[in-house]
């Protein structure tokens, strides 16, 4: 996406006149400024993590703006309850969470991709079998399939490789109950194209399936995905951070922003108020930026919405 285009006031797609509007710009902003921090974590970070971190308990608990008395580093955005400084803590957790949620939009625009075409240019048979899987995994919720295939994946794994595999499985997890909403949309669009003329044309002209999948179909329902994109980004963070917050998915020493939650909502009625506040606002910038720029999205690139 080009960002001359975003933050131009009279472009638009299509060469519509139509300025974007600023809540818009503010959203896209966030974002890159967000995506950008977390990119830059192992320069920027005041406390490193890992065996080289400068963690004292006797910093437990700084209140934002005070130097800690152990380690004499200032806390910005205050401590947490081990002595680790709120800033590092928050660059580290959102950049996990960026890096597990993208992951898991990627492999379930692949899978629901994938299906979505095989269904949409199959026959019946096959066509029913996957809307039928489809349909059964809509039922349940997609946290509760998650959760599920979190823990069975965990268990599979073992005790030795499962905390160092968390964040894969974590990924994989959000994706298996994500693929329906990519397969569905693909699929209904794959029908519609698949009827039209230039598809009859490459068939009459000895194109085989594949090709007439991959050179003429695909290209014209990329719309589609690039409109759910978004809004499927926001879903992956904040099942994340619901399942790390809930204790099945990362833990305290793999801090993400859910993690991170769940920690500081122990000590907010003690008075460490910081300990919650910041990963809970960072949490709200990010999934409020992506669902704006998700409608956005649907609105520019979705005919039936102009």
């Amino acid at each position: 996406m080009r960002l001359d285009f975003i933050f131009s006031p009279t472009s638009g797609l299509g060469g519509s006149r139509k300025g974007v509007p600023g809540r818009i710009r503010c959203a896209v902003l966030v974002l890159l400024l967000i995506a950008l921090i977390c990119a830059a974590a192992p320069w920027i970070t005041p406390q490193p993590s890992g065996p080289e971190s400068t963690i004292d308990l006797a910093d437990a608990f700084i209140r934002p703006g005070e130097t800690g008395s152990a380690s004499q580093l200032y806390f910005a955005l205050g401590a947490d309850d081990q002595g680790r400084d709120m800033v590092s803590l928050l660059i580290q957790g959102s950049r996990r969470s960026l890096a597990i949620a993208g992951g898991a939009v990627l492999v379930s625009m692949l899978i629901g991709t994938t299906l979505g075409l095989w269904a949409g240019m199959s026959g019946p048979w096959i066509d029913k079998l996957i809307m039928r899987i489809a349909d059964i995994q809509l039922t349940y919720p997609s946290l509760l399939v998650a959760m599920l295939f979190f823990g069975v994946a965990r268990g599979s794994l073992g005790e030795q490789y499962a905390d160092a595999m968390a964040s894969y499985v974590l990924m994989l997890a959000i994706a298996a109950s994500e693929w329906v909403q990519y397969a569905r949309t693909v699929r209904s669009a794959v029908r519609i194209e698949r009827e039209k003329d230039y598809v009859r044309a490459a068939r009459l002209a000895g194109r085989s399936g594949w090709a007439i999948v991959t050179r003429h179909i695909f290209p014209n329902v990329t719309v589609p995905l690039m409109i759910l994109a978004p809004i499927s980004f926001s879903i992956a963070i904040l099942t994340e951070s619901t399942l790390s917050y809930l204790g099945v998915g990362l833990q305290g020493d793999q801090p993400s922003l859910g993690a991170l939650i769940r920690i500081g909502q122990n000590f907010l009625f003690s008075g460490e108020w910081w300990i919650i506040f910041f990963p809970a606002l960072i949490l709200l910038l990010l999934t409020i930026s992506t669902n704006l720029l998700g409608d956005w999205s649907r609105d520019e690139l979705d005919p039936r919405s102009q």
